[in-house]
């Protein structure tokens, strides 16, 4: 059959934190992610407790869906206990947006192996967000982390490298390159579009199509390149993760500008046709 695409829809971006507007219940969340043919739930740990995620056991059952986890770990604890919770789930990858940030890079070396050394004990298969105010914060310092880290597994979000890194449009050569060393390894992406100022923009906007074809054109990159070197029976997780307020921009009535569950569905569109582009 060879590698497969699996898309995924963050439990977080199913909230709506809008005036007025009532949040769905747990188990309606999980059927309209189902429904709309999504193979996976993200259970971001940032804004869920460990007893709401742990309902969400029989509803991966019920609905048939594949689990991982975003976690904000603070310490070896902290990791353990997403791991623990990762197993009782039986999610397919644990996502670390490590809240360690030392300055020194030798130190950041050490957290990451230490942290690779105790996913292996647990059996997990941990990826290393790129997230601002995090362990992997800064571009320059991600790529030395790499390359100091080999084996090192990346969850690459794009939209927190450019709007670091401020990236100007176009983009240079030399930004572009190192946004392909990001890429080349990669193991698991995440879906939303960014400007050189905004973490998070509607898509459906007409002068934004120049971002959107540029996250396209990377995500594309990165699928061949994880392609290169996938086994017959491997599977590649993209998560669309649009986040309710702050992340999604807002009127002055505190409403958003845009339908984020359509735009969900929009990007999970994209990247299964790129996906059978690359694949064929």
């Amino acid at each position: 059959m060879g590698p497969q695409l699996h898309v995924y829809q963050s439990l977080w971006a199913m909230e709506f934190r809008q005036p007025g507007i009532p949040e769905l219940s747990l188990e309606e969340c999980f059927r309209r992610i189902h429904a709309a043919g999504f193979n996976g739930v993200a259970i971001d740990l940032g804004a869920t407790d460990t007893e709401t995620a742990k309902r969400c056991a029989g509803l991966l059952v019920e609905y048939q869906l594949g689990c991982m986890i975003n976690a904000f770990p603070r310490s070896v604890e902290d990791l353990r206990a997403v791991f623990d919770l990762s197993n009782y789930l039986g999610a397919k990858v644990v996502n670390v947006i490590g809240q360690q940030m030392p300055v020194a890079l030798p130190d950041c070396i050490k957290i990451v192996e230490l942290w690779m050394r105790e996913a292996k004990t647990a059996g997990v298969e941990l990826l290393f967000e790129t997230h601002r105010n995090s362990l992997l914060n800064d571009l320059y310092y991600i790529l030395q982390i790499m390359e100091s880290v080999p084996h090192m597994k990346i969850c690459a979000d794009l939209s927190h490298i450019l709007v670091d890194r401020e990236f100007r449009y176009p983009i240079s050569t030399e930004a572009d390159q190192m946004i392909d060393s990001v890429l080349r390894r990669s193991k698991s992406f995440q879906g939303r579009i960014a400007t050189r100022e905004q973490i998070q923009i509607p898509i459906g906007f007409p002068h934004h199509r120049k971002w959107i074809e540029l996250f396209r054109t990377w995500w594309e990159r990165g699928f061949r390149y994880w392609l290169e070197t996938a086994a017959p029976t491997d599977t590649l997780i993209f998560l669309c993760e649009l986040g309710p307020p702050d992340y999604a921009i807002t009127g002055p009535d505190g409403r958003e500008l845009s339908d984020r569950w359509q735009e969900a569905l929009m990007i999970k569109g994209w990247v299964e046709d790129i996906w059978r582009r690359v694949s064929n």
